[in-house]
């Protein structure tokens, strides 16, 4: 049985800084500190391949001794307008109405709400009260594909129904004040809030990408590799260095034997719909392709644009190949990485 990706559509905070702007307030929060170790800060900002980032709070209360409580707070609230708007968005591209959705997933990692973000969106859009409702946490970046696949999996197996998957993420929620490691400034540095959602479909009338393919690879003994440490201040970011190290070591046996299976080879694949980790993974797999000319603009621009929002981040790859005129018989393949360690992969065809 058929599924196919309706529709994608993204969802943005209402604030928003340029690296260069970001700058002065990196000034403010390593007041203090050793001159050298400010200027290797601002460095790997100013290097990270990331022009803007957008948050659901302004560079002020980021950068400031914000409590737990009051962060999530500012999460919840802002996860269900996000949603909400990026989730109806997505319905109108797709010309249905809330009421014709049969499954509802929801992801997010980066702060804590019970009820879970589906329950409050069910009542802000009033979704049927029979909807099937699944929140997946603490997949991290890989998340968002998870979702795709959980929802595949419903759909393949029930004829004639649709579901959405809504991801909405605020990484800039987790920054620790008081914590001047590698892996809080690099998350400050690549990371970014944002929120999208996707419309699948089982319907024989219904167009869009058909989802062909779909599998996780998990990783053994790297459950240091990524995540986040609850702590009292909040969420601490755990990013191990070695991680683009780690993929590239797992790359092939990701990749290749994945299309074997599915009777196609790297050669068959026009579009590469890769979630954008940060420049490191960007290049590392820029370099592993380079001999292949396959390319990943989309995945870099996408960076660039609005920096690494976790599990929303491959929508926003995602939308802009929904946005071209793809020929038919055209195949994608949709990569993204996260705690465990794990790699989601979905091939699409045209």
């Amino acid at each position: 049985m058929s599924v196919r990706i309706q529709a994608v559509s993204k969802a943005l905070p209402a604030y928003s800084r340029s690296t260069d702007e970001m700058l002065p307030y990196l000034d403010v929060w390593l007041s203090g500190q050793e001159e050298r170790f400010v200027r290797k800060v601002k460095k790997i900002f100013e290097q990270a391949a990331v022009d803007r980032r957008y948050a659901i709070m302004g560079p002020e209360e980021v950068f400031m001794a914000t409590s737990f409580e009051e962060k999530n707070e500012l999460y919840i609230r802002e996860a269900i307008r996000l949603g909400k708007v990026s989730l109806q968005s997505a319905l109108d591209k797709a010309g249905i109405t809330g009421q014709e959705l049969d499954y509802i997933i929801t992801v997010s990692c980066t702060g804590i709400m019970i009820p879970s973000l589906d329950a409050y969106l069910i009542n802000e859009l009033q979704l049927r009260q029979d909807i099937v409702r699944l929140p997946v946490t603490e997949m991290g970046c890989a998340a968002g594909v998870s979702g795709l696949i959980y929802a595949k999996k419903f759909l393949a197996a029930n004829k004639g129904k649709r579901a959405a998957v809504i991801a909405v993420e605020s990484p800039m929620a987790t920054f620790q004040q008081h914590d001047y490691s590698m892996a809080n400034i690099v998350s400050a540095a690549i990371f970014g809030d944002g929120a999208a959602a996707v419309i699948l479909s089982s319907h024989e009338a219904d167009t869009g990408p058909e989802i062909i393919a779909e599998e996780m690879y998990h990783f053994y003994d790297a459950t240091h590799l990524m995540g986040f440490k609850l702590t009292n201040p909040g969420l601490q970011m755990i990013l191990d260095v070695t991680v683009p190290e780690q993929i590239a070591t797992h790359f092939s046996d990701i990749i290749y034997p994945f299309l074997e299976k599915n009777g196609h080879s790297i050669e068959d694949i026009q579009h590469l719909i890769f979630h954008p980790g940060g420049k490191k993974i960007i290049q590392l797999v820029e370099t592993l392709f380079a001999s292949q000319g396959k390319q990943i603009d989309d995945t870099k621009e996408v960076l660039r644009l609005y920096g690494n929002m976790s599990s929303a981040t491959i929508f926003y790859v995602l939308e802009r190949f929904m946005d071209k005129q793809i020929p038919s018989g055209e195949k994608g393949l949709m990569l993204s990485f996260g705690p465990g360690f794990s790699a989601q992969r979905i091939l699409l065809q045209w």
